[in-house]
């Protein structure tokens, strides 16, 4: 009995010095993730993990694909757009708090009778995953996205992240953002986008590298009607608070 009193005493130190470390750890995330997010409340962003994953996967295919990546304010960004993606991906934006709840609520019930499953992420969500971390479908992934979802909510305001999102979406392969994109597609700035134009970018956000707004499938087009039928649901008044500065 005295050898194991007195390995245990012999533990405990080490295992304090464990707990430490780990507590250390833990707070240096919260800090560091905290001061970054609060960081790019005001700094444009120019790289994000996604554009890595993605140049790293066609490298590994064999393809050289060119990136095409611009920053520009929401201002020189076409409100036509800015609608068009809130009524495509997500109607409730400029009313709830990072997540909806009902939608992820249908999307759960849902999807226990559907091979493809559905999705639930709000704007927000969207931007955390693409600024900070990669696509997966890990409980692990889904955690942090969630932590990252709160902190951007609690830091940024709607206009801010409708702005970062906007910049960093992928619209074609090795296309991201907005400006981006209309110049590659459209041979303009994104704040010369129609009404059209946008509404085919935010139609073709569930699959950017398949579908393509100059060669829109019936599918597109379906989607298209979709949001235009989004649109005229939610009213013009809705989308007054992002004219604030």
């Amino acid at each position: 009995m005295g050898y194991i009193r007195s390995g245990f005493a012999k533990a405990r130190p080490a295992l304090g010095k464990i707990k430490k470390v780990i507590l250390w750890g833990i707070a240096g995330f919260f800090i560091s993730t905290s001061l970054t997010v609060l960081f790019y409340r005001w700094m444009p962003i120019f790289a994000t993990p996604l554009v890595m994953i993605r140049t790293i996967e066609y490298a590994l295919d064999g393809k050289w694909v060119s990136i095409h990546k611009d920053w520009t304010s929401l201002d020189e960004i076409s409100p036509h757009l800015q609608r068009a993606v809130i009524a495509s991906e997500d109607p409730k934006f400029l009313s709830h708090y990072g997540f909806d709840f009902e939608a992820i609520a249908k999307a759960i019930d849902a999807n226990k009778r559907r091979k493809i499953k559905m999705g639930a992420s709000t704007i927000t969500q969207q931007t955390a995953k693409n600024v900070f971390l990669y696509p997966s479908r890990t409980y692990l992934r889904k955690g942090l996205e969630a932590y990252f979802t709160v902190l951007i909510e609690t830091f940024w305001d709607k206009r801010r992240i409708l702005e970062v999102y906007l910049n960093v979406i992928e619209l074609g392969p090795g296309v991201y953002g907005a400006e981006a994109a209309a110049n590659y597609y459209w041979n303009k700035p994104a704040n010369k986008l129609t009404q059209g134009e946008a509404q085919l970018f935010a139609a073709i956000l569930p699959n950017p590298r398949r579908w393509s707004p100059k060669k829109p499938t019936n599918f597109v087009l379906r989607r298209r009607n979709f949001i235009r039928r989004n649109l005229a649901l939610l009213g013009h008044h809705y989308f007054m608070p992002l004219t604030d500065s």
